[in-house]
């Protein structure tokens, strides 16, 4: 078995892999909108645009000529930098072999030598042995939202673990506003079209949110939806597009 960096030939392999696991971690999904998110996120195209990206991290997991396992992940621009992890998937028949651990190792240590001081993941309430997988290996679950898949709409559970000493230290700054003085947490950011979003607060205990804070034109005139989708009033940056909600740009 190895592990390597994922190539756009690979967008075959990895369209498989995904399908079989989605299909056995997500059986409360229909075979239909499986195999259209599928078809939408791992074509050809846009596995080798976002291979190519400079600020992901895919890997996938080989035997011997056969991707049976992937990770794919981005670092977000916080203080300090976060490595969010989209998917991980193992086929089925290949999960007893402790691979997913591997994968989630790997793609740690890529992030820190990027200088991520924090790693994150994120899954649907329903696929328990996803969020347990998270749970057993030391994250801590930090949000709950809303996501809509083909219509519907699910909770998913965001996880978090702390990387490495920089991790210990949030950076909190006063900036002033039309609304007043607000604190910016550069720390817990989202990935933005143009450039990041950061949540704002009307208190430095970060006790009560007020928002969200755009980098792109240093304007909180920000709105967000209830599915978790940001936008910009000001300069049309928006929350970029990941997971489910991956054909909102």
């Amino acid at each position: 078995m190895e592990i390597r960096d994922a190539r756009a030939s690979d967008a075959q392999g990895i369209a498989d892999t995904a399908r079989a696991s989605l299909r056995e971690s997500y059986d409360f999904l229909a075979d239909g909108t499986i195999d259209e998110v599928v078809a939408e996120w791992y074509d050809g195209e846009r596995v080798a645009e976002t291979v190519d990206d400079e600020e992901s991290a895919w890997l996938v997991a080989e035997d011997g000529d056969a991707v049976v396992g992937f990770v794919q992940g981005v670092l977000v621009d916080a203080e300090p930098p976060v490595g969010e992890i989209h998917w991980l998937h193992v086929a089925p028949d290949a999960r007893e072999e402790g691979l997913a651990r591997q994968l989630l190792g790997q793609v740690q240590e890529t992030f820190e030598k990027r200088g991520a001081g924090r790693l994150r993941g994120t899954v649907l309430a329903g696929n328990e042995a996803g969020w347990s997988f998270y749970e057993a290996d030391g994250f801590e679950r930090v949000d709950e939202r809303e996501v809509t898949v083909a219509g519907d709409a699910y909770d998913e559970y965001v996880y978090e673990r702390a990387m490495g000493e920089a991790a210990e230290d949030l950076v909190v700054e006063p900036v002033e506003t039309p609304a007043g003085e607000l604190f910016v947490n550069f720390s817990e950011g989202e990935r933005g079209s143009k450039a990041p979003f950061y949540a704002a607060y009307r208190t430095r205990d970060l006790e009560e949110k007020y928002g969200w804070y755009c980098s792109n034109c240093e304007s909180v005139s920000t709105a967000m939806d209830s599915m978790g989708h940001i936008e910009c009033n000001d300069c049309g940056n928006r929350r970029k597009a990941t997971r489910w909600d991956a054909s909102y740009l």
